[in-house]
């Protein structure tokens, strides 16, 4: 059997007769009856398994006959408010389905070049959202760690794909959606440049801004996918004919430091400046002022293309109102009230915007975005549904607007198993010379192969950076052991911080301090369960606190820290690199 993640490798083995499209077929549904086990909320309807494995006939009978099919024998998924025949597409809103008389363009050329659709995948209702949260078919959880959103709103798409299921999956991008999931599961995310790819058959989002994309596990399977599907559609009159702009990608722009947002996620930081370096073997990575961009993404959600989305669900939001998600509906009704002064005004402004934005292609050749500032757990995101989406799309919303180009690739693997991730962006028509860029970035990156997938739920763990007591065979150390804390390694800090011996302390304990004329401090890092960690907490005696370290490669864990007052009388020891050869001294 060729990888079943490798939309390349099937289509390659059927086309040469190595193996049948059926026994292809056999496998992914096979994976998929199992993976319902776990995440029945990934799909929101498929094709019966006879009705696949007929299709799957059809194709080796198709390469039998002498037929080479690009795409012969694989198995795929689209997100459900993309039109496939003998499927109804519900956008994750049951009052809305319809039943359509045939397939949007995509599905159509995909079929014809012998790939296999097995059915339709959940979604953020009407596309709303990068989340995966709204939908009332549930909410499909991220696949390596089943705590955290799996990002939307194409969320069963990309789960589909990290899962193993299927080698690609159709999703869509209006403010992200193609590219956030895709950073959160360690896949490529592919957004197609405006036109690029027919939408005739896609329910619309905002409509002069959709672009319907693909999930991957590499840029070679992107590549073969937009081979099959790009090119002009006469039925989508926003459909433009093929061109592919050559780009150097000699000269990178990146957001200046003081405008890079991180919503206090400090892993997301570390993992950015590590492909920053990466990128900057490659090319010149200067820093741009961004402000404009930062604007245009403004107006899609606090402007007037809100106003486009109302239209597109005009006739739910005025009859049945009360079958849309509340908090969709919160987000798109104030759409109903946007005057043609305000969308115009609105248009003027983005014009202006976009005339800034052109001016920056003279200087750099593309854009290296986070995909995302952070990420979130699912229950953060059902408390704070609109502010912690909006963090989402802070990197993500301007590039639609402004008519760019984008992919979506890995760019390190968190504590939690979830991914971060960059997003490569070029003006329109620089598809191709992303998918290139994309490349050389992961050949040089040599980053770590994703983690297992989380199969019962990952418990949620913390690392925790101790510096005296609590060091092994030290007094406190029992404090660690009794909550099962498994021990990472011995570390060192960045050379920021002082050391002293609180005065008076029984059990003798350090205070560290952080200080710019510091050195690096011998420290353990253990890792231990949210709530082991809470207990561990709640014990920590003033002055001493429980706050963040910094470690000599530049990553953070949890640690402990000190007040002020712990150095009064304190005796500086910063000089012997660590609590243990001061205790070893005085012993």
């Amino acid at each position: 059997m060729p990888d079943i993640r490798s939309t390349v490798a099937i289509a390659t083995a059927v086309n040469a007769r190595q193996i049948s499209a059926v026994s292809v077929a056999e496998e992914a549904l096979a994976r998929i009856a199992a993976y319902d086990e776990i995440q029945p909320q990934t799909w929101i309807s498929r094709f019966s398994d006879e009705l696949v494995l007929a299709a799957a006939k059809i194709v080796d009978a198709r390469v039998v006959a002498g037929e080479v099919l690009p795409l012969a024998g694989v198995p795929f998924a689209a997100k459900d408010n993309i039109d496939v025949a003998g499927l109804d597409t519900t956008a994750a809103c049951p009052a809305f389905a319809y039943a359509p008389e045939r397939s949007a363009t995509v599905i159509e050329r995909l079929t014809a070049a012998g790939a296999i659709c097995v059915g339709k995948t959940n979604l953020d209702q009407f596309a709303t959202g990068l989340n995966g949260t709204r939908s009332p078919y549930g909410a499909p959880r991220n696949a390596y760690n089943l705590a955290y959103v799996s990002g939307g709103s194409s969320s069963g798409s990309s789960v589909a794909v990290a899962a193993g299921l299927v080698p690609f999956a159709l999703g869509t991008d209006t403010a992200g959606s193609g590219r956030v999931p895709a950073a959160f599961q360690h896949l490529i995310g592919f957004k197609p440049s405006k036109g690029r790819w027919s939408n005739r058959g896609l329910v619309p989002a905002c409509r002069t801004l959709d672009c319907i994309s693909v999930f991957t596990h590499d840029t070679r399977d992107a590549r073969l996918i937009d081979s099959v599907i790009a090119g002009l559609d006469d039925a989508d009159p926003y459909s433009k004919a093929l061109a592919d702009l050559p780009r150097a990608g000699k000269t990178i722009g990146v957001p200046r430091r003081d405008q890079r947002v991180w919503f206090g996620d400090s892993e997301s930081e570390y993992l950015y400046d590590r492909a920053l370096e990466v990128l900057g073997k490659l090319a010149d990575v200067i820093e741009i002022d961004v402000s404009p961009l930062q604007e245009a993404a403004q107006l899609l959600y606090g402007g007037p293309w809100v106003a486009e989305r109302a239209a597109a669900m005009a006739g739910l939001l005025l009859d049945n109102p009360d079958a849309i998600d509340s908090t969709v509906r919160a987000v798109v009704e104030p759409g109903q009230h946007i005057s043609a002064v305000e969308l115009f005004n609105g248009i003027y402004r983005l014009a202006a915007l976009k005339r800034q934005a052109d001016v920056l292609w003279d200087k750099i050749d593309l854009l290296a975005f986070p995909t995302t500032g952070t990420t979130y757990r699912i229950a953060e995101l059902l408390a704070a549904p609109i502010a912690l989406n909006s963090a989402l799309g802070f990197y993500t919303n301007f590039v639609n607007l402004l008519d760019m180009a984008a992919v979506a690739i890995p760019a390190g693997v968190r504590a939690n198993g979830t991914g971060f991730g960059i997003t490569l962006i070029g003006p329109a028509d620089t598809d191709r010379a992303l998918l290139d860029a994309a490349d050389a970035y992961l050949a040089k990156a040599d980053l770590p192969s994703p983690p297992p997938l989380d199969l019962e739920g990952r418990m949620q763990t913390v690392k925790l950076a101790v510096v005296g007591a609590h060091l092994k065979d030290m007094p406190l150390h029992w404090q660690l052991t009794s909550r099962e804390a498994t021990f990472v390694g011995a570390f060192e800090t960045a050379p920021t911080y002082r050391l002293y011996a609180i005065a008076d302390s029984v059990p003798p304990k350090p205070a560290l301090v952080h200080s710019e004329d510091g050195a690096a401090i011998a420290i353990e890092v253990y890792e231990l369960g949210v709530a082991e960690f809470g207990s561990f907490v709640a014990e920590v005696p003033a002055p001493l606190a429980i706050g963040t370290v910094t470690l000599a490669d530049g990553s953070s864990v949890k640690g402990f820290v000190a007040e002020p007052r712990a150095v009064i009388g304190a005796e500086d020891i910063t000089s012997l690199g660590g609590w243990r050869a001061f205790i070893n001294r005085k012993g």
